[in-house]
């Protein structure tokens, strides 16, 4: 059984908890919070024991052995290199940090001491987007991959009466291409790699972050197509096309239905049985991992997480996305 501290008391945490404890593979036994009022609040709910408002004793810590980091983007790396030197492994929400060189930072810190990093992308790990990855091969040569994630920000409403919230704040290292688009780009370098050229676009609010936008990438031989918002919905389905046909994936976010669909119009379901909540795959993989003594996955790779960040990065150049982490050492 592995021992999972906490650090991030919100929903996304509520909900990885709900969804581990169905693994029967790890326990929660300590929290981290800046306030004792708090992070009792947040472990009392979920019966866990004990809770810290030091993070360097929270990292002496010998009640746990891995620590799940849902905190503001802003501080996912200065959160995971201080535990992985106390030898925590770590299971870091997306996007890992706040740019490429944290995101080194994070891999140094992860092999000098020996211990595992992986970034908690939850659909690359979900069966449907394992089926994708194992039927690839069908569709031909590769041609184009199109993905696209809007889903308006309860947060927005507030952000246009006046009241900027953190999903909204650079100093979070926040905003669409961060929060959302990063769904649309992390399944496509797993499957593709690093790109060779960016171009992209925004649509930028006062706040300083962007609000929704889109990317060009171009591969040898295809090119991709992500859209994503936080100020409009999208339904559109993802697709990878091929020479020989097209694979169609329901919701790049949270892969249900995969199909398919050869030029000679013959339909192929590769849906896979989502029988789990989402995080429940990701939480699975990473158990699986630090049972096999492994430090790195082999689909959630140090190196996809670094190559997701590089497009990220190279985007917001381009759209005059500037966070505060961007300058500090």
């Amino acid at each position: 059984m592995i021992r999972f501290g906490i650090i991030g008391t919100n929903w996304i945490t509520e909900t990885l908890i709900e969804a581990a404890l169905r693994t029967g593979r790890v326990t929660f036994t300590a929290v981290y919070s800046r306030t004792e009022e708090k992070g009792r609040e947040f472990a009392d709910k979920f019966g866990i024991p004990h809770v810290y408002t030091d993070l360097e004793t929270f990292g002496e810590s010998a009640e746990f052995d891995a620590v799940y980091i849902a905190s503001p983007n802003s501080l996912h790396a200065k959160y995971a290199v201080q535990l992985m030197n106390y030898g925590k492994h770590v299971l870091c929400e997306k996007p890992l940090a706040s740019h490429a060189r944290e995101v080194r930072e994070m891999i140094d810190a992860a092999k000098s001491n020996n211990v595992l990093l992986m970034e908690a992308v939850k659909s690359t790990l979900m069966p449907s987007f394992r089926a994708v990855q194992e039927h690839l091969h069908k569709i031909g040569p590769v041609r184009r991959y199109t993905a696209s994630y809007g889903q308006y920000s309860s947060r927005y409403d507030a952000y246009k009466q006046g009241t900027v919230l953190n999903a909204f704040k650079p100093e979070f290292s926040n905003g669409s291409l961060m929060d959302l688009g990063v769904y649309c780009i992390y399944p496509m370098v797993v499957l593709f790699g690093r790109p060779q050229r960016v171009q992209a676009e925004a649509f930028m609010l006062e706040s300083g972050v962007d609000g929704e936008g889109s990317l060009l990438l171009k591969y040898e031989g295809m090119d991709a197509v992500i859209m994503h918002s936080k100020i409009a919905n999208s339904y559109l389905p993802a697709e990878i096309q091929g020479e020989l046909g097209t694979i169609v994936i329901d919701r790049i976010n949270e892969p249900g239905r995969v199909e398919i669909r050869y030029k000679d119009g013959r339909v192929e379901d590769l849906t896979q049985p989502t029988e789990h909540p989402s995080m429940y795959y990701e939480v699975l993989e990473f158990a699986a991992l630090l049972e096999a003594g492994a430090t790195e996955s082999a689909v959630n790779s140090h190196g996809s997480s670094l190559a997701a960040m590089q497009v990220m990065e190279e985007a917001r150049k381009q759209i005059g996305l500037v966070f505060p982490a961007d300058s500090e050492s």
